[in-house]
């Protein structure tokens, strides 16, 4: 059961035969993640009157056992697995018809994703580049402006991850078709190996948070591992299975939890064995797919809703913007509340988790803000000239080394710096050429006019390409 559009949306977007409840399920991946950060952070002064920074949600007794249902990034990546491969194998089709030669339709894809990935992240680079520098350089206290940078670079390992994975997918793709068990059970063999690595040698230097850093070799592999189970999902795997099968499937990843942190090296904490990925992400992943399956039905009937369909677009289109820009305005809020101590709380007090509420609907509110200046920036670019292999790897490596530094030892300002020329070098060099057609130039039909390239990626690639990605228009007719 599948709940899709019959016609384009406002945008000129063709969506197809596009399932919403995938952008459902996005969408809400994203909103939770701003739910545990805002619980996350705790902003008050200690006994001498000096700003202190806590995390009332970890403090509390359950707060372990939650985790086990609020850590939902591996189901963003199978959602993102989905969008993957339906977008490749159109390019590839597309590339097919029109005989194009060599592997031209999968450096496109490659090209559109990291494009997509790097231009809304370019700006906030170049904010905490310069924010950072001119904290530096009015010598606020060096232990406090490393506390919040770390903080609000945290979230930028997803974008190590997921342009990993978007690199990886040609290749992964291929093999999908070609062995799928073989290729999942490579990829588990590679993460179960890392990690006995990890844990067995204690000599191995750490992170800021004492984690092996040998850990974070599995950025190669537990990704791109739960984003196979998205081709998997694509490929109607798991809408194949009985209602009975998709519970024991999640209810045995879920179980197997249990001796991976009681008799494990694991964490039972699942935001703990986030960074670096571990085992258990694996288990979690291939459990929410199953649910996301199981729970198709329900979803698909909310999504026949107006109103929920309206929520989805408005949220989805600024999604990476949400997901990039949330955190820093946390942050912005809590402080404030220094300045003006009457709205002031303090962290952890019954107060403090009566206002969250309010709170969260302030930073969504002002993030939507944001998203009006920053729109243009999350608007995908239709590929016109696809980069060699030569750019797509100067492009990848100069966004992917500062998030993978970012992610191995916290944001700094150098970091930060190193982001910005990164990720604008990225967006210069795959947007170089990429200038829109004349509007006097021959009709599409025209003698005159030019064949559309092959590798270009079409509007309804740009409807399920990279996630985050644009939900379908609120008054798209339901089919």
């Amino acid at each position: 059961m599948l709940v899709t559009t019959a016609h384009s949306s406002r945008s000129g977007i063709d969506l197809g035969n596009r399932d919403l409840t995938l952008d459902l399920a996005r969408v809400f991946c994203v909103l939770l993640v701003v739910v545990i950060h805002l619980l996350f952070v705790g902003v008050g002064t200690d006994a001498d009157g000096d700003m202190a920074i806590t995390r009332p949600l970890e403090e509390q007794p359950w707060f372990w056992a939650a985790t086990w249902a609020g850590q939902i990034m591996p189901l963003f990546f199978v959602v993102g697995g989905f969008a993957t491969a339906t977008s490749l194998r159109s390019h590839r089709r597309r590339a097919a018809e029109a005989h194009s030669i060599g592997n031209e339709a999968d450096r496109a894809f490659v090209h559109a994703r990291i494009q997509r990935l790097a231009r809304p992240a370019l700006p906030l680079f170049v904010f905490l580049a310069v924010v950072l520098g001119a904290a530096t350089a009015l010598g606020i206290d060096a232990g406090l402006l490393d506390a919040v940078a770390t903080g609000v670079g945290s979230p930028l390992w997803f974008l190590c991850a997921y342009l990993i994975c978007q690199l990886a997918a040609p290749a992964l793709l291929d093999r999908h078709e070609r062995a799928p068990v073989a290729t999942v059970l490579a990829l588990l063999a590679a993460v179960i190996l890392i990690d006995v690595a990890q844990f067995s040698m204690p000599a191995i230097p750490t992170d800021a948070a004492g984690m092996s850093m040998l850990g974070y070799l599995n950025l190669l592999f537990v990704w791109p591992l739960v984003q196979q189970f998205g081709f998997w999902y694509a490929d109607g795997w798991f809408a194949r299975r009985a209602w009975w099968q998709l519970l024991l499937i999640a209810a045995l990843c879920w179980t197997a939890l249990v001796p991976l942190t009681v008799w494990g090296p694991y964490s039972d904490d699942m935001l703990t064995n986030l960074n670096p990925p571990t085992l258990p992400l694996v288990a979690l992943g291939l459990g929410q797919a199953a649910l996301l399956q199981l729970l198709k039905p329900p979803l698909t009937a909310l999504m026949r809703t107006r109103a929920m369909r309206a929520i989805v677009f408005v949220i989805g289109s600024h999604l990476m913007t949400v997901y990039l820009w949330h955190l820093p305005l946390i942050l912005a809020i809590a402080g404030l509340g220094l300045v003006v101590p009457v709205i002031a709380t303090a962290p952890g007090s019954a107060a403090w988790w009566l206002t969250r509420p309010i709170v969260y609907l302030v930073v969504l509110g002002l993030v939507f803000v944001l998203s009006l200046a920053l729109g243009r920036f999350e608007r995908p670019n239709p590929v016109r000239r696809v980069a060699s292999r030569a750019e797509l790897a100067v492009a990848a490596v100069a966004t992917i080394a500062p998030t993978a530094a970012i992610t191995m030892l916290g944001l700094d300002l150098w970091l930060a710096v190193a982001g910005a020329i990164g990720f604008a070098l990225a967006v210069g060099l795959l947007g170089a050429g990429q200038k829109p057609k004349s509007p006097t130039s021959a009709a599409p039909n025209s003698p005159k006019s030019e064949p559309k390239a092959p590798n270009s990626e079409s509007a309804a690639d740009a409807s399920t390409a990279s996630a985050p990605s644009p939900a379908p228009s609120p008054d798209a007719a339901a089919s």
